[in-house]
């Protein structure tokens, strides 16, 4: 056993909200491993893309609408023709909506089933072809500690059963497709210090349960989640699939 099992030379990944946090930190690390990258999002960002160029990654950003039920076709097919394979996809865009139940309008609810859930499974399938023809693939799939637990006090019952939804996708495509060389698996962070959270870190009446709830009493890094993603995208994973690993500072404990 060697330290080269955490390499991704000559491997090809396709991530989604790659362009800023948790999928920027992935992408970053996933270069510093020897992948070439695909990253999609809504938008540009240059400071990431920036980030990823001072970093000495080789990337491809696509400016895409993940919810779009053609783009996951197009951007598989896109990063074959661009890199020739396609060996990781990490399924990362989301997004998050909070608010009571009984006001929780149907514009939101539609938004968090079409981002966190519709747009995972189109990818999946979207990959799946190629990665049963080479005999060998790995999705990694973003879930949410909110997925295994209805975290206080904010309420957010749409978007914990998105986070949910994944987790139980990826043990179900695990299953399905674990003869056929694909692994399947998802990491289920818990509070993590990115754009995406800062606004409920500043919330006076959320931050000190969040921390209190939180036995490590810190919000995790981008690059604590980027690490693990990188153990279960790379050979040293080799018999991992089906695993939705919490990287939660110990909320889960509680």
């Amino acid at each position: 056993m060697t330290l080269g099992q955490f390499r991704l030379d000559g491997q090809v990944a396709l991530i989604t909200g790659g362009n800023r946090g948790i999928g920027l930190g992935i992408a970053e690390i996933f270069g510093e491993a020897g992948a070439k990258c695909v990253i999609t999002a809504r938008r540009d960002h240059p400071e990431g893309e920036a980030q990823l160029r001072a970093a000495g990654a080789e990337f491809d950003f696509v400016s895409a609408d993940a919810t779009d039920p053609a783009t996951p076709e197009r951007l598989v097919r896109h990063t074959i023709e661009r890199y020739g394979r396609i060996d990781i996809l990490v399924n990362n865009a989301g997004i998050a909506r909070h608010g009571d139940t009984e006001d929780f309008d149907d514009e939101r609810l539609e938004a968090i089933l079409a981002t966190n859930v519709a747009q995972v499974f189109r990818f999946s399938r979207a990959a799946l072809p190629a990665f049963t023809a080479q005999g060998s693939g790995v999705i990694l799939n973003v879930g949410s500690i909110s997925g295994l637990a209805s975290n206080v006090p904010q309420n957010q019952a749409a978007y914990n059963a998105s986070k949910a939804a994944v987790h139980m996708m990826t043990k179900s495509l695990a299953s399905e497709f674990a003869a056929r060389g694909v692994r399947v698996n998802a990491v289920a962070p818990g509070y993590i210090d990115t754009d995406m959270s800062r606004g409920g870190f500043a919330n006076p009446d959320w931050d000190p349960i969040w921390r209190q709830m939180t036995p490590m009493g810190r919000y995790g890094t981008v690059e604590e989640v980027a690490n693990a993603a990188l153990f279960l995208c790379s050979p040293a994973a080799s018999y991992v699939t089906g695993a939705v690993l919490a990287i939660d500072g110990g909320y889960l404990t509680r």
